[in-house]
């Protein structure tokens, strides 16, 4: 009795190892194979074998993923606090160097991410942090990747979600908006009143060269007043011509 009780245990035993032997690496992993601590192989997808006891593997995913980049405050260049959070988008291209040269590589990459991007903010100012995002997410990434090469890491894309400005400074650029759009607006109306006034000195310029121009412009406006009943027209006769007609009242009134 005994002894078949020892054979089962055996076979039971038997069976998990067998069981425990074969592994399925899928499409989008691989296997990174260790004997005794020393790395082996990395396994291709498929089904493979990993002798328990003597042999462990670490799965990793090669897709494309995404981490968060927790809220951070960072400074300016121009002293200005903010706020500000991003994701990352990685990829795994060496399983074995991801394994065996950094530990946790996410974590890892997480880590570089949220230095790299508060140093970064610090060499800018609030204006081109705000005006610039993708050129500042591009400088964030070359930099991570560059970092990140030698664990077998490939940073795809960098982007900052959010920035956020304190209260008070988000009163001060209100405010800087409001006076920018009253700068344009003066300028807009002082070349306007520019260019009229300058028409109008070639007009007159134009008038006073020309022979005429002067009393063909006042016939046209007589003219254009003429057609309209309501219109009172005042002529103003120039003072020469009223005392020309007074000398010429005066000769007639002594020869008679």
């Amino acid at each position: 009795m005994l002894s078949f009780y020892l054979l089962a245990a055996v076979v039971l035993v038997a069976v998990v190892l067998v069981v425990r032997t074969f592994k399925v690496v899928k499409e989008y992993e691989r296997g990174v194979k260790f004997m005794l601590g020393q790395f082996v192989k990395v396994m291709e997808p498929g089904l493979g074998t990993v002798i328990p006891l003597i042999q462990s593997w670490e799965r990793v995913d090669m897709r494309v993923k995404a981490v968060d980049v927790p809220r951070q405050e960072s400074i300016t260049r121009d002293n200005v606090t903010v706020e500000i959070d991003a994701v990352i988008y990685y990829q795994v291209r060496d399983a074995e160097k991801a394994i065996l040269e950094v530990e946790e590589y996410m974590y890892a990459t997480q880590q570089l991410a949220q230095t790299t991007m508060r140093n970064i903010v610090g060499e800018v100012d609030l204006d081109a942090l705000l005006a610039e995002r993708e050129r500042i997410s591009q400088q964030i990434r070359e930099i991570i990747d560059e970092a990140t090469d030698p664990w077998g890491i490939e940073v795809q894309s960098v982007e900052l979600k959010d920035i956020i400005l304190a209260e008070n400074m988000k009163r001060v650029i209100a405010r800087q908006a409001e006076a920018e759009r009253e700068r344009r607006a003066v300028t807009i109306q002082a070349e306007g009143e520019l260019e009229a006034a300058q028409n109008m000195a070639d007009a007159a310029s134009t008038l006073n060269d020309e022979e005429g121009a002067l009393h063909l412009r006042t016939l046209q406006t007589l003219n254009s007043l003429s057609s309209d009943d309501s219109n009172t027209v005042i002529f103003a006769v120039p003072t020469e011509a009223l005392r020309a007609l007074e000398s010429i009242g005066a000769d007639g009134e002594g020869r008679s």
